[in-house]
């Protein structure tokens, strides 16, 4: 496993995550959430104040494996990059309608959900695939 091109990945793909995670959630959806039922999600002020470390260390978790599993069995550039991240999100999608089915969300929210997750992750696969690489002398 070449390390430096693992962290650099890693890095690149966490900031990726972390940002469109807080305009995807953050903005676009806030008025989404906001018309769920009360109590299904933190009020604000206490998610910001006792749980974004959470949230934080949840994504460095979630992108750290990500990236582990790219440059663990992945091959190519980018574009397996991204076709790694889709197949991803489509496994993750499974969670979702599990959290439809436990939980009273909208079908709006798990349509957003699936498509955001989509097009995150195919992003961020296709960032960790152009940065992991293999070298031309390296490649088979």
């Amino acid at each position: 496993m070449n390390w430096k091109k693992f962290f650099i990945a890693f890095i690149a793909a966490f900031i990726f995550i972390f940002l469109y995670d807080w305009i995807f959630h953050g903005i676009v959806l806030k008025e989404t959430y906001a018309a769920l039922p009360p109590g299904l999600m933190r009020p604000a002020e206490e998610f910001t104040r006792h749980f974004f470390h959470w949230l934080v260390l949840g994504q460095l978790v979630f992108v750290f494996f990500f990236t582990m599993i790219f440059a663990s069995f992945g091959r190519g550039g980018a574009g397996a990059g991204a076709r790694y991240g889709i197949l991803l999100a489509l496994l993750g999608f499974g969670t979702n309608l599990i959290q439809f089915a436990v939980h009273p969300l909208t079908t709006r929210l798990l349509g957003f959900w699936g498509i955001g997750g989509l097009i995150e992750l195919a992003i961020a696969g296709a960032i960790v695939g152009a940065i992991y690489k293999p070298s031309a002398h390296t490649a088979t």
